[in-house]
C-alpha cells in the first residue's frame, strides 16, 4: 500500500516495520535487565575481588558499574519509548545508546561470556533495524 506525504513522494510500508517494533521491545527488555543488574550492584557489596591464574588479585568497584548499568538502562527505556512513537531523532538516539550498551556488554565479556554475546548480538540487530528500516515507522 503506497501512501503519499506532503511532498507528494510515495512511500511504501513493508513488513520490515515490524523489525523496528521488535527493536523497541528488545530495548525495553534489555533496559529492564540493565536496570535490575544496576540496582543489584548498587545495593550489594561495593567491591569484588578476582584472583588471576598466577595468583594476582584485582579489585572491581561493583557500585560504579551498577550506576553505569542503571543510567544506560534508563536511557534505553526513554529511547525505546520515543522510538515506538515514531520520532525520527529517536532512531539516532537509539543507535548511539545501543552502541554504548554493546560496548558495556563487551567489557563484561570475561565475567559472563554467553550473556554478553547474546546482548551484543541483539544490540547489533537493533541498530540494523533502526538505521535501515526505521523511516517506515513514521508512515
Amino acid at each position: 500500500m503506497a501512501q503519499t506525504d506532503t511532498s507528494s513522494q510515495a512511500r511504501q510500508r513493508t513488513g520490515w516495520v515490524g523489525w523496528v517494533y521488535f527493536a523497541g521491545i528488545v530495548l525495553l527488555i534489555g533496559a529492564a535487565i540493565d536496570i535490575f543488574y544496576g540496582i543489584m550492584a548498587i545495593v550489594g557489596p561495593n567491591t569484588a575481588y578476582f584472583v588471576g591464574p598466577r595468583g594476582g588479585v584485582a579489585s572491581f568497584d561493583v557500585a560504579a558499574w551498577g550506576w553505569w548499568s542503571l543510567i544506560v538502562g534508563i536511557a534505553l527505556v526513554v529511547a525505546a519509548f520515543f522510538l515506538l512513537t515514531g520520532r525520527t531523532w529517536a532512531r539516532v538516539l537509539v543507535a548511539i545508546i545501543v552502541a554504548v550498551n554493546a560496548v558495556s556488554h563487551l567489557m563484561s565479556l570475561p565475567a559472563q561470556p554467553w550473556w554478553s554475546i547474546v546482548m551484543v548480538a541483539l544490540d547489533v540487530l537493533v541498530i540494523y533495524a533502526v538505521t535501515v528500516h526505521g523511516r517506515e515507522v513514521r508512515s
